[in-house]
């Protein structure tokens, strides 16, 4: 997402001072952030020089000799992002790491090495934290991570931050700047049952046992498409995105980087069969919810066709990559081709509120 004013001139740098960042929202401010350090970099370095992608992309990505090595960070926050209240701490541990690793395979690449901070009260329970640690060695032996290290703090409330280091598959990258007029857009898997769960603990609504715990398992447990990144790449595909934000978001990280639009038939949409015998809006949620970490990817219909005959996974065409009118936008129509109108955008950090509001 663009800046809404441009911060170089004298009266946008009052306006950087004075807006607020509810105001100017996560992607404004990574926006901000990315200007501020390209008017300070060195060219001439070679850190710099060898920086193949830096902020913008699912992870950053920089030339060693004769490989690209990978890098991503994200954390999970107290009240923000989870509710100890409804998770557990293995869970906890793997969905930690699964963040992370669904950006390494938005990448299309091979993770290696996670480096784990935790910001903790006191009055944890050590084993409360041997027990995250045991959740996240469960996932990070299905695609042989290591944990390599990290650090440990006193906090007043628990904060989880992870650094995974992997490299490309073949020095080649998956990237969301490479989308192209006239390509297909496809997702892999289903999506809504991230937003199914949380909807469900955040309503307390009691469901059938079967239909909660895949629910949970959902929003708790999400399998990174490690493997399917991987087979993106080898099969040609050049555009790519994990869906963390939610579908319509991501899919406008893509159109905002590659400067195009796209058009949605919502009828299309592989919603999860749970979701949609649960929740009336189960559109909504999975437009919307996010967190489901599927792969969203552009490619012609040819490359599309051999990504389906490969994948373990179910893959479907959702839409089409269209030329940029005025801004970059998503246009959502239904089977008829007529325009439905959006109700939101997607989850971003500063806009929405706490735990419990991104699907308000």
């Amino acid at each position: 997402m663009g800046l809404p004013c441009h911060l170089s001139t004298a009266p946008d740098a009052i306006m950087r001072y004075v807006m607020k960042l509810s105001e100017l929202g996560e992607f404004g401010l990574i926006a901000a952030i990315n200007d501020t350090i390209n008017k300070s970099r060195v060219a001439s370095q070679p850190s710099w020089q060898k920086l193949v992608t830096g902020i913008g992309d699912d992870a950053a990505a920089w030339q060693v000799k004769n490989s690209l090595q990978l890098a991503t960070t994200d954390s999970l926050v107290q009240d923000v992002h989870f509710d100890l209240d409804t998770i557990t701490w293995e869970e906890l541990g793997w969905k930690a790491l699964a963040i992370n690793l669904s950006d390494i395979a938005a990448m299309g690449g091979i993770p290696r090495y996670a480096l784990v901070s935790l910001f903790l009260p006191g009055e944890l329970e050590t084993e409360n934290v041997l027990d995250f640690y045991r959740g996240m060695m469960r996932l990070a032996g299905n695609f042989g991570v290591a944990i390599a290290g990290g650090n440990i703090s006193r906090a007043s409330y628990i904060i989880t931050s992870i650094a995974l280091l992997g490299e490309a598959q073949d020095n080649t990258l998956l990237k969301r700047s490479t989308a192209s007029v006239g390509e297909q857009i496809a997702v892999t898997g289903y999506l809504g049952l991230a937003a199914g769960g949380l909807k469900m603990l955040r309503q307390k609504i009691a469901l059938e046992d079967t239909a909660a715990s895949t629910l949970r398992q959902g929003l708790f447990l999400p399998a990174p498409r490690i493997n399917e990144g991987q087979t993106l790449v080898s099969r040609g595909v050049k555009t790519a995105i994990d869906i963390s934000d939610g579908l319509v978001a991501d899919l406008y990280h893509i159109c905002d980087a590659s400067n195009v639009s796209a058009v949605i038939r919502t009828d299309m949409v592989p919603t999860h069969l749970t979701v949609q015998a649960c929740f009336p809006d189960y559109l909504n949620l999975a437009l919307y919810g996010g967190e489901d970490y599927e792969l969203l990817f552009t490619a012609g219909s040819d490359t599309v066709e051999r990504v389906r005959h490969d994948l373990n996974c179910p893959v479907t065409v959702i839409g089409e990559i269209t030329k940029k009118e005025g801004t970059a936008a998503v246009k959502l129509t239904n089977s008829k081709g007529e325009t439905v109108l959006g109700e939101q955008r997607g989850w971003e950090h500063f806009k929405n509120g706490r735990y419990d509001s991104p699907l308000s």
